[in-house]
């Protein structure tokens, strides 16, 4: 009999399936891309320091270590310690193995429940209790029992509990690797900066150096009588209006020097090692433009998204099934004893047992489950759909900043030199009272304007192809896992 009803429970469970949807994997959008030209051209260039032009090429992956392509061994050694060290990346890998210990922990649904009870009692009684006289006895009772069951999936509610947490689990594998993605491109990015602070900084330092000279030439000819005090009061004022944005520049550089070391795990007061300078960056030439079809594979928060709704997929499975009949299985065996060697002797207790459940009346509670369950996949499938659409828009906006860049560091380099070039005939003309004061004037506040911009845009091209490589997903397919933390 046992078997004949094994047998059943076996045929019955092959035959089952799951109720709900079965998950697809969401196509990419047909049609997609990034520009509506065909092809993208080279970047302008310039011959000036970071002015090379860039080359888009189509369908080149990603290396794991993008940003080794800046050629800096001070970025590639802070970004080392900061995937070792960031308190972030830290909680990261904790969720995920936490996820995936809750994944494995329901999948012990699936197989029988075994529970073993055992006890001993040591009692006595009188004779009164059976009807006789005397002063009754004292005895040890040892009890004994193993119990099984077994519900039989009969319409895959268990499988779609399973695929719900092995889905999350994997969800936070992939904010994993967008935590992985965002530390390195943050450190990145903070690095360029900084390098760019630096560089403002010098380039500010040199304009006040030579406004300094520029009032000792003023002064003199005004102790000769060849300037006015006017003159004087305008020069000194211009070169404390420029030193005047120095202490702004060194409060951002310091600011970003903490950054770093937040980002590399460090307190304040432990100052990372590593400084950076725009000399010491080399743009990359080459850089990837993924195939549209594949942005969707490589983003890791598309791939969060996509878990994201695999699991509310299986979450309508599991309302469906919740409305439907559940059968278990279930048997047992025990035995109460006076001697505890003969506890599993003889013939003892037992039992075998089936049983269904069917919900008749829950108030309307399942359905509204159902329905939520449906509304909540609605949600899931929308969120999709932005986070691709976010996607695409990030890779967009930063080839359109690359083309930008290079043509605003060009305008801007050429700005500088005409703006330098200025400032020295001009100087020159003032020397021998061809211009008045006002028109020197001007011309050093152009040029110092024009220097500064020329920075500036310098540095805003190694940022936005670091952002080119972050929009692209950061090559984190290309680069074994990141070792788990004991």
């Amino acid at each position: 009999m046992t078997s004949r009803l094994m047998t059943a429970a076996v045929a019955l469970l092959l035959a089952s399936c799951a109720v709900g949807p079965d998950f697809k994997t969401p196509a990419a959008p047909e049609g997609a891309g990034y520009v509506p030209e065909k092809t993208l051209p080279a970047t302008q260039s310039v011959d000036a320091a970071g002015g090379a032009a860039q080359r888009f090429v189509e369908g080149q992956d990603i290396p794991g270590q993008w940003w080794t392509l800046f050629h800096s061994e001070a970025l590639n050694a802070l970004i080392e310690d900061a995937l070792k060290t960031n308190p972030t990346l830290d909680a990261a890998q904790a969720t995920l193995r936490q996820a995936q210990e809750n994944a494995l922990a329901q999948g012990g649904i699936q197989f029988p429940q075994i529970n073993g009870s055992l006890s001993s009692t040591r009692q006595r009684i009188t004779g009164a209790a059976v009807g006789q006289s005397g002063n009754g006895s004292i005895f040890t009772l040892t009890t004994g029992s193993l119990s099984v069951s077994y519900g039989i999936d009969l319409f895959g509610a268990t499988r779609r509990l399973i695929e719900n947490a092995d889905a999350l689990a994997e969800y936070q594998k992939y904010q994993l690797e967008a935590s992985y993605l965002t530390i390195t491109s943050n450190v990145v990015a903070a690095a360029i900066q900084e390098a760019s602070l630096r560089a403002q900084i010098a380039a500010t330092q040199e304009i006040v150096d030579a406004q300094g000279e520029l009032l000792n030439v003023l002064q003199k000819q005004f102790e000769l009588g060849g300037a006015s005090r006017a003159g004087v009061l305008a020069q000194q004022a211009a070169l404390a209006a420029t030193q005047a944005t120095m202490p702004n520049l060194q409060k951002l550089l310091a600011q970003q020097r903490i950054l770093l070391g937040a980002l590399a795990g460090k307190l304040p007061n432990d100052e990372v090692a590593q400084k950076f300078d725009l000399a010491a960056l080399q743009l990359p030439a080459d850089l990837p433009l993924s195939l549209p079809s594949q942005l969707v594979q490589q983003r890791p928060d598309i791939a969060a998204a996509q878990a994201q709704l695999h699991a509310a997929s299986a979450e309508v499975g599991v309302s469906i099934a919740a409305m439907l009949p559940q059968i278990t299985l279930t048997g047992s065996y025990g035995n109460s004893v006076l001697d505890a060697a003969s506890l599993f002797s003889g013939p003892g207790i037992w039992s075998l047992g089936a049983g269904i459940t069917q919900p008749l009346f829950r108030g309307g509670q399942l359905l509204h489950q159902k329905r939520a369950a449906e509304a909540a996949f609605d949600v899931a499938a929308s969120q999709y759909r932005a986070t691709v659409v976010a996607a695409f828009q990030n890779v967009a906006d930063a080839l359109r900043a690359l083309q930008s860049d290079a043509q605003s560091l060009a305008a801007q380099v050429e700005a500088e030199r005409a703006a330098n070039e200025s400032m020295a005939l001009t100087r020159s003309q003032y020397q021998f009272g061809a211009v008045n004061y006002t028109t020197l004037l001007t011309a050093e506040t152009t040029y110092q304007q024009a220097h500064i911009n020329r920075v500036i845009a310098q540095a805003t091209r190694y940022a936005d192809t670091a952002a080119l490589f972050q929009a692209l997903g950061g090559g984190w397919w290309n680069r074994a896992d990141i070792e788990q933390k004991s």
